[in-house]
């Protein structure tokens, strides 16, 4: 037998020898299970001392953070026995191997898991937190609302943001991002807050002209006329139905008397103009996101019903009213509800409650109301007009005696014409602006200035408050009368 022959079982085996001592390295390098260990990757292991003593295993709870509906998979150190869950509506845990749990979070809350060997001893124990899984919903912010420090954060089924936005619609926009991934807007609770909160004054100018024209052409006949023994009357007197009233008083009158005859003539011809001009301009300030609301006016009481069969007192308002709440957007944009109105008491609509018991009777005026009320989008100090509310009313009546009153030319003294006619126009002109809060000292009053003047001056120049000029200037502008400045 050759060298070559006897060499060659000692060969055979080293290579064997070689080969089993790299397939044990790369086990050991590369952490894959040996027999009877579980087969697949772990979320959570708790095999790093297989087989050691009870005493020193870490048997602290460990508190592990689970999403609603997701999974975790537990290896252990010892093949498990027996598994308590404390509360299996909250989570559930399958053992898929005696080394391998998987562990279920089927409902937001908190429960126990604890893992027992053949002898009953605890292996590992877990507190478990199910909540909302939010990863989704911070990636959802972070691509419609970017530039934005939202911070989220759940109790039980609620949903917390917090964090700074640049602007409330921001804000509002989490919010509802939120409530539609909650599935209830009742389940967010939005605490972000705001980074220099914006602030809106709104100035809104109402202007209105109102004219009438009432005209009253009308003849009253009072005669008496005797034949023998028989005496005839004629009285015509008409009344004014489209006003209610005569314009004035005042009328011309012609008399004729003979023996027992008289014929008196009353002519009434008058014309009425009217002309009333309103304006209004309140300004009025608000936070983003906030209403705000005042009035320039007063109220009138009306008596009210009440459950005791008695009479109580309400108070109406009345005057230059302004709600509004503006939302500033992004890019300088507001969004402003605005609602205005112009009101004043009037005799049209009124009533008058009596008494049986007593003459004493209550009056309540109606009232005569112009309103206003919209909702917008526009930019900074530009201006949005609010036209084309005109009224137009025209009343005519013709009052006479049947049949005489439409003979030509005779028939004008037997009848009474009257004709109204009213126009009124209103406009409004809304103006917002982004304000910020300025000093006191460089805000102005109307009283700012004003001083008594001395009984001197009120007595024999008949001033009502001092002033003073300065020679050799004047005012810019162009002025008419008397100009100079309040002398404080």
């Amino acid at each position: 037998m050759s060298d070559l022959q006897k060499q060659k079982p000692a060969s055979v085996f080293t290579r064997i020898f070689q080969i089993f001592g790299l397939i044990l390295l790369a086990v050991i390098l590369t952490g894959l299970p040996l027999a009877g260990a579980p087969d697949v990757a772990r979320a959570a292991d708790y095999s790093d001392h297989p087989g050691a003593p009870l005493s020193e295993l870490d048997l602290v709870p460990e508190v592990i953070n689970l999403g609603l509906n997701k999974s975790i998979v537990i290896d252990l150190p010892r093949p498990a026995k027996d598994v308590l869950v404390s509360n299996p509506n909250k989570a559930d845990a399958i053992m898929r191997t005696p080394y391998r749990a998987y562990v279920i979070g089927q409902e937001i809350g908190q429960t126990n898991i604890f893992f027992f060997d053949e002898q009953g001893n605890q292996i590992i124990s877990l507190e478990l937190v199910i909540e909302r899984d939010l990863t989704a919903l911070r990636g959802m912010m972070d691509r419609l609302l970017p530039g934005t420090n939202i911070d989220i954060d759940t109790i039980n089924e609620n949903i917390i943001l917090t964090g700074t936005v640049s602007s409330q619609a921001e804000a509002g926009r989490a919010a509802d991002i939120a409530g539609r991934f909650a599935g209830d807007p009742e389940k967010v609770m939005n605490m972000v807050t705001i980074e220099g909160m914006d602030q809106v004054m709104i100035k809104v100018t109402i202007a209105e002209m109102e004219r009438s024209t009432a005209k009253q052409f009308g003849i009253d006949i009072d005669a008496v006329i005797a034949a023998g023994s028989t005496t005839f009357n004629l009285l015509t007197a008409n009344p004014f139905s489209v006003t209610g009233a005569p314009l004035t008083g005042t009328n011309f009158g012609a008399n004729y008397a003979s023996g027992g005859d008289s014929v008196r003539a009353i002519l009434r011809a008058l014309e009425q103009q009217g002309l009333l001009k309103t304006l209004a301009e309140p300004n009025l300030t608000a936070v983003s996101g906030e209403s705000a609301s005042f009035l320039a006016g007063g109220e009138f009481p009306v008596p009210v019903g009440s459950d005791d069969n008695g009479i109580t007192i309400e108070y109406k308002p009345f005057g230059v009213s302004l709600a509004f709440t503006p939302v500033v957007l992004s890019e300088g944009r507001i969004s402003m509800r605005v609602k205005t109105e112009v009101s004043e008491t009037t005799t049209d609509g009124a009533f008058s409650i009596g008494s049986s018991s007593s003459s004493a009777t209550i009056s309540i005026p109606g009232l005569k109301v112009r309103r206003a009320e919209t909702t917008v989008e526009m930019s900074s100090g530009s201006s949005l007009v609010i036209a084309g509310l005109i009224k137009e009313e025209t009343r005519q009546s013709l009052n006479g005696i049947p049949g005489v009153k439409d003979l030509p030319v005779l028939g004008s003294l037997f009848r009474s014409h009257e004709f109204q006619n009213s126009e009124t126009e209103l406009v409004v002109i809304i103006t917002p602006y982004v304000v910020e809060p300025t000093h006191r000292n460089q805000l102005a009053l109307p009283t700012d200035g004003f001083s008594q003047p001395t009984d001197s001056r009120a007595i024999l120049f008949g001033r009502l408050n001092e002033i003073y000029g300065i020679a050799g200037s004047s005012p810019a502008g162009s002025y008419q009368g008397n100009a100079g400045f309040i002398y404080d």
